[in-house]
């Protein structure tokens, strides 16, 4: 066995896939904005936040296996 440190490639290519997820992410910010002064606890970007990290999983995974051995 070699004593080179594994390297988790997913998050790599997170980094790489944001800039694809764009939309969704101003989607995310725009509500967390619209909600920040609720007090109730009601509001929230769960959606959002699904939707966007959804779309970065998505992009990931198209790349995730050609860097796994």
């Amino acid at each position: 066995m070699s004593d080179e440190e594994v390297v988790d490639p997913k998050a790599t290519l997170e980094v790489s896939c944001k800039p694809k997820c764009v939309r969704q992410l101003k989607e995310y910010q725009a509500c967390t904005k619209r909600i920040e002064g609720d007090e109730s606890g009601h509001k929230h970007c769960t959606g959002q936040y699904f939707d966007y990290w959804h779309c970065i999983d998505k992009c990931v995974a198209a790349k995730l296996f050609d860097h796994l051995k």
